[in-house]
């Protein structure tokens, strides 16, 4: 039915003036006198209901009530090109740009925002700009802000702002010196706080109609920048909060009866947690505290400090809502569109649609402990000893992991003095002594090294208060710094020579200069696990998720960045590649250059992925580096390095 709502409620309007891009001299201005209100309300089709924001939808039959020219503009995909969509292909093979002749007049950014309700669109101010000369210089706000730059809170909470900026071109940071220049780079042009459905289906539509590229933020965890795209529309997915407990699920085509929690796109890990725990259950979601669980996070496949136990992220998911490229809502799960199901668990986020609830499994709450501890070479700690105890560590990786462990490790390099540092070893359902016995044998090793230390040891009863105790807020400092990771696979555990050459691999990036982040972790089928996902198999075949990351001088030239990304990208990370032949990597904590990267992300589900999204977004109206479908596309930069920082234009 159709719902004529107040100024309190976001509504739908109907506009009676002629919409077509640059129809418009860029001074006329839309206002609510031109447009009248109408959205309608739909049932929900799934075994859970829908949230109130997923409830009021746009539908055929709602634009059918518009305007012909207005509803052009917003209009579902309902064949593989529409007249309108070819004539905003004006600009060639490349999405149309902020400059170009069919970019969007201002009196169509003003009616695309009267329709969204609640002024949802924004036009992207960058988040440093109160520290330049301007209109938004405020040396007060911007002493702040410079203060707490590498809080990740600021980031997430700004509706453009990314946690990875090297892929935002770097284009407006934090500064004292108001004079420097601060450009949008990378940062999208405007971007929808969404808060109702209807409004991501008329973000897609719109973005779809206009030929303008579309990306999605939840909070910009991602490494490789996939919230940011320069000119693009950006869907801003943070505010989708909503968590509803269901005490017993239960529905057709799964044969899981047990609690669950459905959670809003928006939802942290730090909030669903916090639900379970008021109810003694335990989710699995990310260690970082701020990661928006049910966005790129769960989609790419997710790891958790309880994965060697259920598994991944995505193995827990029920059903998921979702606006796909056509504009349309559905629910995904075992029984309805369930190769779309498939995809959106382990095939990554911005590429299928926009993810606005999922439904995942709970567990009973158990007790954990934690350890940390550290040692580096000094003293009696010589540098040979050092790295025969770091060797000696992975020899344990196969049986701590078959105990459900998952250890946070570090290698931190320095010219003569590296640190181990384990912050923590996390024991999910251990006791204090359990958990000593587990470490045990490799501390004696240590020990006869004269490595010696005295570990943190800490019993938690709940997995929450652990967690919350144990795990670091990230920090947003990846300015000068590029990453790549790799599942190395059980095989490598099989002989002391493969090991060996495992550990080698490692050791040699580390002596060169390179930081090390280590995973313990076996998210096995038997652990939890579902086959049928779109998980990279890699996943179900390694005990170690284990990353490599480099530096460049800050302020470096565009060469120097290049030639030492060139060298990351096929020296160190090549002769990883070359230990694990057939092995992967971590699409959400990846090298944007990785080679073959349709092999290393998502493994033997690449070529059924693609002809998902073929079949779904044969326009491509959802594009990521690195995603599924983006070898077809290429972001074209001003200095060659990879970024958003360009147009988006076919290959």
């Amino acid at each position: 039915m159709f719902r004529h709502l107040g100024a309190s409620i976001l509504i739908i309007y109907l506009c009676f003036g002629s919409l077509i891009a640059g129809a418009a001299v860029s001074s006329t201005r839309a206002t609510a006198d031109d447009v009248a209100p109408v959205v309608t309300e739909v049932e929900t089709t799934g075994d859970v209901s829908y949230f109130d924001f997923e409830a009021l939808q746009l539908t055929e039959e709602g634009l059918s009530q518009l305007d012909e020219n207005t509803s052009a503009l917003f209009q579902f995909d309902n064949d593989d090109e529409t007249t309108d969509d070819l004539e905003r292909r004006g600009s060639g093979s490349c999405k149309v740009f902020p400059g170009d002749s069919f970019w969007p007049s201002e009196f169509v950014w003003d009616i695309f925002n009267l329709v969204l309700g609640n002024n949802a669109l924004i036009k992207t101010v960058p988040l440093a700009s109160p520290c330049y000369n301007g209109a938004y210089y405020n040396a007060a706000k911007c002493a702040t802000l410079y203060a707490n730059w590498t809080n990740s809170i600021i980031h997430m909470n700004d509706p453009t702002s990314m946690m990875s900026p090297v892929y935002q071109g770097l284009t407006c940071e934090a500064t004292l010196d108001p004079t420097k220049t601060c450009t949008l780079g990378a940062f999208p042009y405007y971007a929808v706080n969404a808060t109702q459905v209807y409004q991501i289906q008329l973000a897609i539509n719109f973005a779809r109609v206009s030929n303008i590229r579309l990306v999605v933020k939840n909070t910009g965890h991602d490494f490789s920048g996939k919230s940011g795209g320069a000119g693009a529309l950006s869907i801003w997915t943070h505010n989708l909060k909503d968590i509803k407990y269901i005490p017993k699920y239960a529905a057709a085509g799964t044969t899981y009866s047990g609690p669950a929690f459905k959670a809003g796109a928006g939802v942290q890990a730090f909030e669903i947690y916090e639900e379970a725990y008021k109810r003694g259950l335990v989710v699995v979601g990310g260690e970082g505290i701020t990661v928006g669980v049910m966005g790129g996070y769960v989609q790419g496949g997710g790891h958790s400090p309880l994965s060697s136990l259920y598994g991944m992220a995505s193995d827990q998911v029920l059903s998921m809502e979702v606006v796909t490229p056509d504009g349309r809502f559905v629910t995904a799960d075992s029984v309805q569109n369930t190769e779309l199901f498939w995809a959106l668990r382990g095939g990554g986020g911005s590429t299928f649609g926009v993810v606005t609830s999922v439904t995942i499994k709970a567990y009973p709450d158990l007790p954990v402990t934690a350890s940390t501890f550290s040692f580096a070479v000094g003293g009696n700690i010589t540098s040979e000893n050092f790295w025969k105890g770091v060797r000696l560590y992975l020899n344990y990786f196969p049986s701590l992991s078959a105990q459900g462990i998952y250890a946070y490790w570090f290698i931190l390099s320095g010219a003569t003095t590296p640190t181990f540092l384990m912050q923590p070893f996390w024991a999910p359902g251990k006791t204090l002594e359990e958990t000593n016995a587990l470490l045990a044998p490799w501390f004696a090793q240590l020990k006869a090294l004269n490595i010696t230390f005295t570990p943190k040891t800490i019993h938690y009863n709940s997995h929450y208060t652990g967690w919350k105790a144990s795990f670091p807020q990230e920090a947003v400092s990846k300015t000068h710094v590029c990453t790549g990771s790799r599942l190395w696979p059980k095989q490598n555990w099989d002989t002391a020579k493969t090991l060996d050459d495992t550990f080698n691999a490692v050791k040699t990036s580390s002596t060169n200069g390179l930081t090390i982040i280590g995973f313990i972790i076996d998210p096995n089928l038997n652990n939890g696990g579902n086959a049928d996902s779109a998980v990279n198999p890699a996943w179900r075949n390694t005990y170690g998720h284990i990353l490599q990351s480099v530096n460049w001088a800050e302020g470096a030239s565009a060469e120097v960045q290049l030639a030492t990304r060139q060298n990351f990208t096929f020296g160190h990370m090549q002769r990883w590649r070359d230990l694990s032949p057939g092995a992967g990597s971590y699409l959400g904590e990846s090298d944007i250059l990785e080679p073959n990267f349709q092999q290393s992300f998502y493994g033997s589900a690449y070529d059924r992925l693609l002809a998902l999204k073929k079949k779904l977004d044969p326009k491509d109206v959802f594009f990521a580096q690195t995603a599924v479908g983006s070898e077809n596309w290429k972001v074209v930069t001003a200095n060659g390095l990879p970024s958003g920082n360009g147009k988006l234009c076919r290959v």
